[in-house]
């Protein structure tokens, strides 16, 4: 009896030490249904730099100017290292026979990385060591300045050429120097003719090449044209190439007879390797694109054939003077001849042939090019060499991004019609398998299926695959066939005459150039369940459109809306709206518009909302909002909301016109207003504007301690009328006994309106007009911009999307208890009830925390233990900050640093997905994937073991490129 007295007592002792609201239970379940992880980078490197690839393993390097490091392999095997420090990475190259490669940053500094086996059977890439080459004390920093590398294939060691002309010796992993067996120029020019001495100096180092079947010799190549074969066990020189031009690179055929060098005059030659002491003279010496002066060729390929004739890959080497320009790479087999050409500069690029070094011949399959802006490979098997469509390192900034969509769970029945479409699309690309296809993935088959939708400058969107690691394309829409433009949609860049010459054709999807910006993409929305689509842009078109499996031609009707409403004293300053097409327009398989509601004045479309039940869209500007029936094809009303100050709202997004006075008198009117605040302040108060008699909304309280005085915002200030969110939902609106359907929107000002919408019975829905009117208008005190409106059912569940119930994947929503509205303000959370809208609860996270939210969306968390799932809220803040909060009790569960507040465009650029994880922009070509939830997981996990062949120890290597002195050099 003492002893339960006494555990009482000490259980009442330990509850003292307990902080208020902490439940362990809950912390337990918290580590269940939350963690923070950045899982995968998707897209194209931003800034690369330079280009490896092994033979041996089958991977690809890919370094940045940033320090970043990145090797991929087949689709779902994908690595990435950083330097320590940022400094851009100049060359990478895979040691023969291991898993392992070495860089070489701009600081002159080389790191050895390694792929290493973990206990849970995956590889990671780990840096074990790094080295800086030294010279004697007093020397120059040019001494040891690498220009070029050669990783021999015994695998221990190093050959580094640097820009004094001398070539260094070192043991790999320990790189320590073997200064005994340095290649110094003194020693290379002992037997070199006196005329060709008197002319020239060696200069620095260009290339280094091990003989492909003979590793105790090696190729060293000089600036200024001279070639030498070093024979490595007597450490002489044993034969000079005396070139006459500017040295640029050097190739060396399989069978180790022949080598080709180019210059800089665009020239290339092939000189034979004879066993005698004979001075080699060139077989051949040609300027592909002469005879006028041509750039220079800074790197080649002399790939062998069964039927005797060979592949010759060059770089560069096209007229200065009318094709200076140009990015190309020229592909000469028998009689046919292609210069492929590239809207971004190419900074290198490698060939991919029979890699046993026992085959007699190369036959190359395929040719990898990493331009600056996208990676482009080229089947060289296939009659024409098309490209190959890449399974990874997709170019997301083709054309600018705009904005972005998930959709998480997609249907199978939708997701095979959306491929289907994009296969159509796809018939010019090669069907060969992705040749870079080393190491193995080892992540689960994704859950579900998910798409990523972004918006472009250019009018188009694009559907992306991103259920799993690689994000692939699989359709791309365009909006440009309902406009009028200059672009003809039926140009096929790849048209090349048949007697052109240079035999130039454009290839890769990079093109940064829109011939109209207001083509831009700036709102989308998919009803998975409908095949609906809702795109807006720019000059406020807004288009609609269904999924067609066939191809169509059809006239899209056009409505337009007034969202001035022919107010007077207002005048747009803006651009126009796009010009429309008359008549029919042929659309190709996939989503194809049907009617086209135009936005008066054509400004930014900045919210969108589809309900595809009630076959309604609403759509949003600076000016107002508006709902249209697209079923009826009618507009049902619009709503301005643009205050009479608000000049800046008629500017419109492209307008160079800036009221610097005007932003002036605003900040000086904020100081005015502080001063003020500060000797009396009440925090928060509602106002709802149609119903006055109802005071119960107006609430003051005291401000606490810890809160910070938040500034009430004028409603002079600008863009106030900007309406930032809308929200369809059925619910109880006029009274607590008669549910309806309603249209909420948020503007930027704090504003919050509600209309009751009266939509037709289906049997009845083309002949009786869908109706709306206003009944509530909520004004937020801080007049804060709303940025989200949630309702919640009768068990504080937000209400379902439009047909999931219908389609069994969604409880019906409770209609028995009372609904709640949630308005999420940049500054804080609200709930009232409804349909009084009367508050209830809130969290005021601008004055708790000093940040100001940005994103919000309902996300659904299930247990990576259970069968436990809940629904919260997850918002990011300016801060970069992400905040899981409760719902409906507004409790603070998690917060998590996702991105750098400096970062404003990648916080701008996020979207949440449903289930817990999420992306944003780190580059203008990259997202970065997060996780918030430990069971939605998708990440790389991969294994790359060393191929059983090992014997192999001449493994070929992947010659250079451009030269240092010339901004970088990469092998």
């Amino acid at each position: 009896m003492l002893e339960g007295l006494g555990a009482k007592r000490l259980k009442r002792k330990m509850r003292r030490f307990l902080r208020p609201g902490h439940d362990p239970i809950r912390e337990r379940l918290k580590r269940d249904l939350f963690q923070f992880n950045k899982t995968v980078e998707h897209g194209f490197p931003h800034q690369p730099s330079a280009l490896g690839y092994s033979s041996f393993l089958h991977l690809m390097a890919i370094g940045t100017r940033s320090g970043a490091i990145k090797l991929y392999g087949a689709p779902g095997v994908e690595f990435m290292g950083l330097h320590e420090e940022t400094n851009t990475v100049m060359q990478i190259h895979f040691i023969p026979g291991q898993c392992r490669l070495l860089t070489l940053l701009d600081d002159n500094s080389l790191h050895l990385w390694t792929l290493k086996q973990t206990h849970s059977n995956m590889s990671e890439l780990q840096e074990e060591r790094h080295f800086t080459l030294r010279g004697p004390p007093g020397s120059p920093p040019s001494a040891t300045q690498v220009t070029a590398i050669l990783a021999h294939s015994s695998q221990e060691l190093l050959y580094l050429g640097t820009e004094s002309g001398n070539v260094f010796v070192v043991e790999i992993p320990s790189f320590r120097v073997l200064e005994d067996r340095t290649i110094s120029p003194d020693v290379v020019l002992q037997r070199v003719p006196e005329e060709y001495l008197n002319r020239r100096s060696l200069e620095l180092v260009e290339a280094l090449r091990e003989h492909p079947q003979n590793p105790n010799q090696i190729l060293i190549g000089y600036s200024k044209g001279l070639i030498v074969l070093w024979d490595l066990i007597n450490n002489k020189a044993t034969h000079h190439f005396l070139g006459n031009q500017q040295l640029e690179n050097l190739f060396w055929q399989r069978n180790g007879h022949h080598i080709i060098s180019c210059h800089y005059d665009g020239s290339y030659a092939q000189w034979p390797v004879s066993s005698d002491d004979r001075q080699p003279e060139p077989l051949e010496s040609k300027v592909p694109y002469g005879p006028f002066p041509c750039k220079a060729i800074s790197k080649i390929y002399w790939q062998t054939t069964k039927n005797g004739l060979p592949y010759i890959i060059f770089q560069g080497g096209m007229p200065r003077a009318s094709y200076g320009d140009r990015h190309s790479i020229s592909v000469v087999y028998g009689n046919q001849q292609t210069a492929f050409d590239f809207t971004s500069r190419v900074i290198d690029f490698f060939v991919i042939a029979n890699a046993d070094p026992l085959a007699e011949f190369d036959d190359p399959s395929a040719m990898v090019v990493l331009a600056e802006e996208e990676l482009v490979v080229i089947d060289l098997m296939s009659p024409g060499w098309p490209s190959v469509q890449p399974p990874y390192l997709a170019s997301l900034h083709c054309s600018a991004i705009t904005c972005s969509h998930h959709v998480s769970n997609i249907p199978l029945k939708l997701w095979e019609r959306i491929i289907s479409a994009g296969s159509k699309q796809n018939s010019q690309f090669s069907n060969m398998q992705w040749p870079i296809n080393g190491g193995t993935s080892k992540a689960p088959d994704p859950p579900q299926r998910d798409l990523l939708l972004t918006g472009h400058e250019d009018g188009t969107v694009r559907f992306w695959n991103a259920s799993g690691v690689c994000l692939n394309l699989l359709y791309k829409l365009s909006t440009v066939r309902v406009f009028l433009t200059d672009a003809d949609p039926n140009d096929n860049l790849n048209q090349m005459g048949e007697d052109e010459w240079p035999p130039l054709r454009k290839v890769g999807s990079f093109d940064p150039y829109s011939d109209d910006p207001r083509l831009g993409i700036q709102k989308i929305f998919l009803c998975k369940y409908s095949s609906y689509l809702a795109v807006a842009g720019t000059a406020g078109q807004v288009l609609v459109m269904e999924l067609n499996d066939e191809e169509a031609e059809q006239v899209v009707d056009h409505s337009e809306a007034d969202l001035l409403q022919d107010q007077e004293g207002y005048r747009w300053k803006g651009h126009e709206r796009l010009k429309t097409k008359d008549g029919p327009v042929r659309f190709e398989p996939g989503f194809q518009p049907f009617v086209l509601v135009q936005c008066q004045p054509p400004a930014v479309v900045t919210s969108l909302a589809l309900h595809s039940e009630w076959k309604l869209v609403a759509f949003g500007t600076s000016h107002g909002f508006g709902l249209f029936d697209h079923q009826q094809k009618r507009l049902v009303f619009v709503k301005c909301t643009l205050h009479p100050s608000d000049q800046l709202a008629l500017e419109g997004p492209l307008s160079r016109v800036k009221s610097l006075k005007k932003s002036l008198r605003q900040s000086f009117r904020r100081m005015r207003r502080s001063r003020v605040s500060n000797r009396k302040r009440r925090t928060a108060e509602v106002q709802e504007g149609i119903s006055r008699h109802d005071h119960d909304a107006l609430q003051e309280i005291e401000l606490a301690p810890v809160q910070r005085k938040i500034e009430a915002r004028s409603a002079e200030d600008s863009f106030t009328g900007f309406v930032r969110t809308l929200y369809f939902a059925d619910t109880f609106l006029r009274d607590s006994s008669r549910h309806c359907p309603s249209l909420w929107a948020g503007t930027n000002g704090g504003t919050v309106y509600a209309f009751c919408l009266r939509v037709p019975p289906a049997e009845r829905r083309m002949d009786e007009p869908v109706r709306a009117e206003q009944a509530k208008e909520i004004q937020l005190m801080h007049r804060a911009p709303v940025i989200g409106i949630v309702v919640l059912d009768g068990q504080s569940t937000p209400l379902p999307e439009p047909l999931e119930v219908a389609h069994d994947l969604s409880k019906s929503p409770n209609m028995q208890g009372s609904h709640q509205l949630l308005v999420v303000s940049e500054e804080q959370l609200k709930v009232f009830t409804l349909p009084k809208v009367s508050s209830k609860l809130k969290l005021k996270l601008t004055a708790l925390e000093g940040c100001r939210l940005r994103k919000v969306t309902v996300t659904n968390f299930a247990s990576c233990k259970s069968e436990h799932s809940e629904n919260d809220l997850a918002v990011l803040t300016n801060l970069g900050d992400i905040q899981i909060i409760s719902l409906p009790a507004l409790k603070i569960q998690v917060r998590y640093p996702c991105i750098r507040k400096e970062d404003v465009s990648g916080i701008a650029s996020c979207v949440f997905t449903r289930y817990g994880q999420g992306f944003y922009l780190i580059s203008p070509s990259e997202f970065e994937r997060f996780s918030l939830s430990p069971k939605w997981l998708v990440e790389p996990r991969c294994l790359v073991k060393v191929p059983e062949n090992t014997g192999n120890s001449h493994v070929h290597s992947t010659p250079g490129v451009e030269k240092a002195s010339r901004i970088s050099k990469y092998e």
